[in-house]
């Protein structure tokens, strides 16, 4: 399996001349959903899906939470399945698992919304805008290292929790370089104290699993 990793939060997997995308938002770029026949969205904040993206691609199979599908009112029903923690389904060659039901907290005073994380081929796992564990090992696990809702501390514990052979940093589209650098430092360093390969890839950076 390749995994692409664009900005922010947008990752294409690749594997036998197949590819799906991980929530291709508004501050991503669109080239990577070219070629590919499936998206899957992990909840509705914009910086994870932009619906004028995906209307420009209506071959696109789509697999999200409800509060998502809710939203993508001019998607083919055909081509939009909703699915929930628990479920297993089959995206453009991959076998997926679904895992979590939350975004963290932002603020008390912002209820989360729904979120779920996508465990692929018993290898990868996005999680969105959570720290969810998966009940089962992770050889890749992207790792959220800046958001209104973290502090690196929790990017650390969350390394430390799922234990991966290599943790690649996502959600990082809001640091500068300065930024970029502090965070690869302490969480990436941190990551290794505890046994985990820490890699942050530049937009359209690839490594090969």
């Amino acid at each position: 399996m390749r995994i692409l990793k664009y900005t922010h939060s947008l990752v294409r997997l690749e594997k036998s001349d197949r590819a799906l995308v991980i929530d291709p938002g508004s501050f991503s770029e669109e080239e990577p959903l070219d070629g590919a026949e499936a998206v899957l969205i992990t909840h509705e904040h914009t910086d994870h899906l932009d619906v004028d993206k995906l209307a420009r691609h209506p071959d696109l199979q789509i697999w999200t939470n409800a509060a998502v599908a809710s939203l993508l009112t001019d998607v083919d029903p055909d081509r939009l399945h909703v699915v929930a923690a628990g479920e297993h389904f089959v995206a453009a060659g991959f076998e997926v698992g679904v895992y979590g039901e939350l975004h963290e907290v932002i603020h008390p005073d912002l209820p989360p919304v729904p979120n779920i994380g996508f465990f692929v081929d018993d290898s990868f796992f996005h999680p969105g805008d959570a720290f969810t564990v998966p009940d089962r090992p992770v050889d890749t696990l992207m790792v959220p290292t800046s958001a209104p809702w973290l502090k690196s501390s929790e990017s650390i514990d969350y390394i430390r929790a799922v234990r991966p052979r290599l943790a690649v940093s996502v959600h990082d589209g809001l640091l500068n370089d300065i930024g970029l650098g502090l965070v690869d430092n302490l969480v990436g360093g941190m990551a290794e104290q505890a046994g985990s390969e820490y890699r942050r890839l530049a937009s359209g950076g690839a490594i090969d699993i």
